[in-house]
């Protein structure tokens, strides 16, 4: 946003520099990034008169020029333009100046003739060309035959103006206009805002209800549509000064009636858009959803096919323009437009930012709109539009302004009490101030008891919603600088992590100790997304919430998942043939209590991770051989071990996203701590992978309950340890879990763990059934064993297997 010192004089006096108002906006938070100075580099060029010329005596090109420049004697200069006339008045640059480019202007000589300065070309003072004639674009600029000799040629040209550039946040929309910035810089000084005055003669005998219909088909993304009819329209230059506070603001002018429109864009800061009245089919403009598929012809002439969720303004045909964005090529302004519709509205502003990012088609109107726009303010600006080009004899205006208005605004009201507020700011500020510094800003305010004030918000000020919003107002016109610095009161605590904090960077290190690299991810996913992983219809992880203004089109939902991010990096570095990955992710996923969101959604922190590829870097002495599940399980195992979570058990599961029979679930009772195993080759191949993939997913909080915070410390063991191997021939579908949970139960006092070592299954074992060979430890603290006692035990454990697994010793 910019907009020039001259304009924002029309609504405030300004009696202090542009440096001085600069400074005062920027501390009251609307930022001034830039200062421009529309002059700079015109100091020393002044307007002069031709009074003679003559050829150069020793040239047939050159031409002897004697300019009167408001002092007694004429100014000798030796130009070579040939569109320079008797009479014209020009732009003189004097010995000594310097013009924009950087040249520098000095006393010379040309073929033996003094050149006493130099006459200005547009292109040498910098201004723009566009629309002159093209002897001035090539030759040497001419000024109106009225201009006076003498005078700063700045002045004669307009741009002896200062102008403002703002680098405003997308909350304060309501700067987005000159009058907003006149309305802070008045509130800030003290002044009296001036507000123009619109009103406007309807002398065409035609209603404008009768002359166009307009209507809305999406209420939800169009609140708001007025438009007003003009007839007998005459298209022509728009008047000086109207061209001159456009280029202030870096727009250039087109013709009256699209210079109109961009003026009260700025100027109120409601877009509006014009359209040829007879290239409207059927005079009907409609608010609505674009149609999948349906053309978009645009004024920049480019077509784009409409994908179904863009809003659109359509004629009875066709879409005749991009809502809030841009208008159509076939109802564009032209030279022999004789009526118009003006249209202004008020859209969705995040649908209008999601269209104007997917097609990459931003422009002045869609900015504000994206930041919110005031809906009130769409009748006052047609009229603004129609009264400025009546008054320039460019149209009559039809009675009346139809006006489609479904759902009223409700202003907000505000309670506040002056000892709250002040106590915020840590000022002792009068209630009676702040409810005047509200005034100023255009707030509504009652007092109600002792200084306690309701606050009607005005409609422009869309960020202001609470009770924290007016202590901000009162704040920044009060003055930051004005606000004693005081230390905070409360007692010191020592800053720490909490024990949370403190085991998620324990699972960093240890993962990276394993040789496992952490990946950075956004918490965002898609429809599409978990299509690819195969999520059942219907199962928690489908209810995302959607986000109002993603990022990106691609990602709509929040995730509810981490093993989309681990696969979709996956994904990326293995099309970038980067196949040997260990990753691991630590990271929130969430869940909604009800959709559509009404309150917080529940967030869990979640641990991934992901193998694939060699098992080895690849080096002369390393095989080629691949992960497998039982890498990613010791993985797993050591993990858990190294981060204190023990007696866990490892069974068989299912899992919608993972191959059968290579799926694990680690438990600790009927509780999974950690879901392990190989992607399922369909799933990989969504992703575009063509390798095997194995992963986890755990919950932080549950891996949390289940750590063992203190370490007991025992001293090793001095006696020595009896062991016995036990084969046996079990049910093929009997697991290893249930085997060993029947062993530890009966393996007596002495037992310390049983260790699988050996599985067959084949035709020495018969159908059904296979071979399982463990090797049982079992030790002492106290002694040393007997084989009696190692004997018992073993003959206990043979017992229970056999009766309870229907288990048989093998020989």
């Amino acid at each position: 946003m910019q907009v020039s010192i001259k304009w924002l004089k029309d609504y405030v006096d300004i009696d202090e520099t542009a440096e001085e108002i600069a400074d005062r906006l920027t501390m009251a938070g609307v930022p001034v990034e830039r200062i421009v100075r529309a002059d700079e580099g015109l100091e020393k060029i002044i307007t002069g008169r031709i009074e003679k010329i003559a050829p150069h005596p020793d040239s047939d090109h050159l031409l002897v020029c004697q300019l009167n420049i408001g002092k007694e004697e004429l100014l000798q200069i030796v130009t070579g333009a040939s569109n320079v006339r008797e009479g014209h008045i020009v732009p003189v640059a004097m010995v000594g100046s310097v013009l924009p480019d950087g040249k520098k202007i000095s006393k010379g000589k040309l073929r033996g003739i003094p050149s006493n300065g130099m006459m200005c070309s547009a292109g040498e003072l910098a201004i723009e060309t566009e629309g002159l004639p093209d002897e001035q674009v090539h030759g040497i600029y001419i000024l109106p035959a009225d201009t006076p000799v003498g005078i700063p040629a700045a002045q004669a040209l307009g741009l002896d103006d200062v102008v403002l550039e703002f680098e405003l946040t997308a909350n304060r929309a309501d700067c987005f206009s000159v009058i907003g910035i006149a309305r802070e810089i008045a509130a800030l000084t003290g002044k009296e805002l001036r507000f123009p005055t619109i009103e406007v003669k309807e002398s065409a005998p035609e209603s404008a209800a009768n002359l166009v219909h307009i209507g809305t088909e999406a209420e939800d993304l169009c609140r708001r549509f007025s438009a007003r009819v003009l007839c007998d329209v005459k298209i022509a230059p728009a008047p000086a000064w109207m061209v001159e506070r456009l280029r202030g603001a870096g727009i250039r002018s087109i013709n009256n009636v699209v210079d109109v429109t961009n003026f009260v864009m700025l100027e109120l800061g409601q877009p509006l858009h014009a359209y040829d009245y007879d290239a409207v089919a059927g005079h009907c403009l409609t608010a609505r959803r674009a149609r999948a598929g349906e053309n978009l012809h645009t004024l920049d002439d480019s077509s784009r096919v409409a994908v179904g969720d863009e809003l659109v303004i359509a004629d009875s045909e066709k879409p005749a323009g991009l809502a809030g964005i841009m208008g159509g090529l076939e109802s564009e302004i032209t030279e022999g437009t004789t009526s118009v519709i003006l249209e202004a509205a008020s859209f969705h502003g995040p649908t209008i930012r999601r269209t104007a990012r997917r097609i990459g088609l931003h422009s002045e109107s869609s900015g504000r709109f994206e930041r919110g726009v005031d809906e009130t303010e769409t009748v006052r600006a047609v009229t603004r539009a129609a009264q400025l080009l009546v008054e320039m004899g460019a149209c009559t205006v039809a009675k009346g302004v139809v006006d489609v208005y479904p759902k009223h605004r409700v202003p907000t009201v505000l309670e506040f009490s002056a000892r709250t507020v002040g106590e915020r700011i840590g000022a002792n500020i009068p209630g009676d101030w702040m409810a005047s510094a509200l005034r100023s800003l255009g707030f509504i305010v009652e007092e109600k008891g002792v200084e306690v004030y309701d606050v009607a918000v005005p409609s422009w000020r869309g960020d202001v919603t609470m009770m924290e919003d007016i202590t901000e107002e009162v704040a920044r016109l009060y003055g930051y600088d004005n606000i004693a610095s005081r230390l905070p009161m409360g007692a010191v605590q020592q800053g720490k992590t909490s024990e949370r904090q403190d085991f998620v960077d324990l699972m960093r290190e240890t993962f990276a100790a394993l040789g496992m690299t952490e990946e950075l991810s956004f918490s965002f996913t898609s429809e599409k997304t978990l299509d690819k992983l195969g999520v059942p219809e219907g199962s928690e992880l489908r209810q995302a919430i959607p986000i109002m203004n993603p990022l990106t089109d691609e990602y709509p939902l929040i995730r509810t998942t981490l093993l989309t991010s681990v696969l979709e990096n996956a994904a990326r570095n293995v099309a970038r043939k980067n196949m040997d990955l260990r990753l691991f992710d630590i990271a929130p996923v969430f869940f909604p209590k009800a959709l559509p969101v009404t309150e917080l959604a529940n967030e869990k922190l979640m641990v991934a991770g992901l193998i694939t590829g060699r098992r080895s870097p690849i080096a002369w002495d390393t095989d080629n051989a691949q992960v497998d599940f039982y890498d990613m399980k010791g993985i797993l195992e050591r993990f858990l071990t190294a981060i204190g979570v023990q007696k866990y058990t490892v069974e068989r599961g299912e899992h919608f996203a993972m191959h059968p029979g290579k799926t694990a679930f680690f438990k600790k009772g009927r509780d999974v701590i950690a879901v392990l195993g190989e992607i399922h080759p369909t799933v990989a191949a969504n992703f575009g992978i063509a390798q095997s993939v194995y992963v986890f997913e755990m919950e932080v909080d549950t891996l949390l309950r289940y750590r063992k915070k203190k370490n007991a410390i025992a001293s090793l063991p001095k006696y020595p340890a009896s062991t016995r191997d036990l084969a046996i021939l079990v049910d093929a579908d009997l697991s290893t879990v249930e085997i060993e949970r029947v062993i530890a139960k009966k393996g007596g006092k002495f037992f310390r763990g049983a260790t699988l070592f050996d599985v067959y299954m084949g035709k020495q074992v018969g159908s059904g059934k296979k071979s399982m060979a463990f090797h049982l430890h079992f030790q002492s603290d106290d002694k040393t064993l007997t084989d009696e006692e190692v004997d018992a035990a073993f003959a206990d454990i043979l017992e229970a297997a056999q009766s309870q697994l229907h288990a048989e010793l093998r020989a």
